[in-house]
């Protein structure tokens, strides 16, 4: 078989094999979680339309965590061990590391029956410490720890990039953690930002890491099917934790950091909105949205859920576009 085809079945399988395993073991999950009573804790401070969904399975990201991984071993066998190399291991790493800490998380939540988990500050070491981590390894691959700003042109951070880079993934696993507010949001928004990544990595010669972001977009694709409104299980800060914090772990090994203002806009906009709540409470006493994140503030402005879902997944899907014509322009 020729290296071109064998090359387009190893990019379609990454994709597809993580949606074929979650299709076929979603049902049998979601009962497992059911008799187990692992059902999600509403917070009381949320809208109360959201009431309605408490009792739902949760920890549905063990179903986007476990596809991933198969389809990294059948990418393994096909590839051979030559395809684990220190980037994909560092991804790979991440992805399960942050999916574990959202598993305890997850866990602890539902065993006190309480919105209230690992604390922050244990969440906070350990995505800072993996984003040092994995910025000092791509520091070595970067002069001086360059970094570019959407081709347009680069600077030099030299040894403060680690510091750069953990900030990068620890904001990007928060600020997906942020988006997980309503059925098929962040699988949704994930499923274009992972599939758009992967296009941007295949056209810049990355092909190994392009593999693992589909691999990523097959996984938020088949669980997008048991997420979707009315949500059958959500994917809990297991899901949401691991997604953010592969995305953050992709884009500084491909040296693509400033691109994830693009490729997850949505992400972006929920968790600056968080902010900017909490700072003009802080300094003024009001509220600049009627609720935080940014997604509650257009419910609690009269849209319905699913209104707030298509528009916002759309949106991602727009600045993804913009994103590939963008860098495409300026290869």
């Amino acid at each position: 078989m020729m290296t071109g085809q064998m090359a387009q079945i190893e990019t379609v399988l990454s994709a597809l094999a993580p949606v074929g395993l979650s299709l076929a073991l979603g049902n049998q999950y979601i009962d497992f979680l059911r008799k187990r009573y692992m059902g999600q804790y509403i917070r009381e401070d949320g809208p109360q339309s959201h009431q309605s969904k408490a009792g739902t399975p949760t920890a549905g990201g063990v179903l986007i965590l476990g596809s991933f991984l198969f389809a990294v071993l059948v990418l393994a066998v096909i590839k051979g061990m030559a395809f684990l190399t220190v980037p994909v291991l560092l991804v790979t790493g991440v992805t399960l590391g942050f999916g574990l800490l959202g598993f305890v998380d997850d866990y602890l939540k539902i065993s006190k029956k309480k919105n209230k988990g690992v604390s922050g500050y244990t969440k906070l070491a350990v995505q800072i410490t993996a984003g040092l981590l994995v910025g000092w390894f791509a520091m070595q691959a970067a002069p001086a720890g360059d970094v570019s700003f959407f081709g347009l042109f680069s600077f030099q951070l030299g040894w403060l990039y680690p510091v750069f880079a953990a900030f990068v993934i620890t904001a990007t696993s928060n600020a997906v953690n942020l988006t997980d507010g309503l059925d098929g949001l962040a699988s949704g928004t994930s499923l274009m930002t992972f599939m758009t990544l992967g296009m941007l990595l295949m056209v810049s010669g990355q092909a190994n890491l392009a593999m693992l972001a589909l691999a990523l977009a097959g996984a938020a694709l088949g669980f997008l099917m048991f997420n979707r409104h009315p949500a059958r299980i959500f994917m809990g800060d297991t899901g949401s934790l691991a997604l953010g914090g592969a995305l953050g772990a992709l884009v500084v090994l491909a040296h693509l950091e400033f691109w994830v203002v693009l490729l997850g806009v949505v992400f972006v906009l929920e968790a600056l909105s968080v902010v900017l709540q909490v700072l003009s409470f802080k300094t003024t006493g009001k509220r600049i949205f009627r609720m935080s994140p940014l997604h509650h503030h257009f419910e609690l402005g009269g849209w319905k859920e699913t209104q707030v879902v298509y528009s916002f997944v759309t949106f991602q899907f727009f600045c993804c576009m913009l994103a590939v014509f963008l860098y495409n322009g300026g290869v």
